[in-house]
């Protein structure tokens, strides 16, 4: 399952990241790797963003972004 398909307040874990190249490279300097918690705090109204918590790091994610990343409980 991928991020997006979780509700507010859902603690995951990162599987693996399915993004290419810069967005990898931005998401491995955010803290979001495998076998990173992530919480999500919320989305936006549309779902277009998500906004989650890795470590102490409060970050929003648009929906194309959070769609590469593969997530479980």
């Amino acid at each position: 399952m991928y991020l997006m398909n979780f509700p507010v307040n859902s603690s995951v874990k990162v599987m693996k990241l399915h993004a290419d190249g810069p967005l990898k490279q931005r998401f491995m300097s955010m803290g979001i790797m495998k076998g990173a918690e992530i919480k999500i705090l919320a989305y936006s109204a549309t779902h277009s963003t998500v906004e989650i918590r890795v470590g102490k790091m409060q970050l929003a994610l648009r929906k194309e972004e959070a769609e590469t990343i593969e997530v479980a409980e």
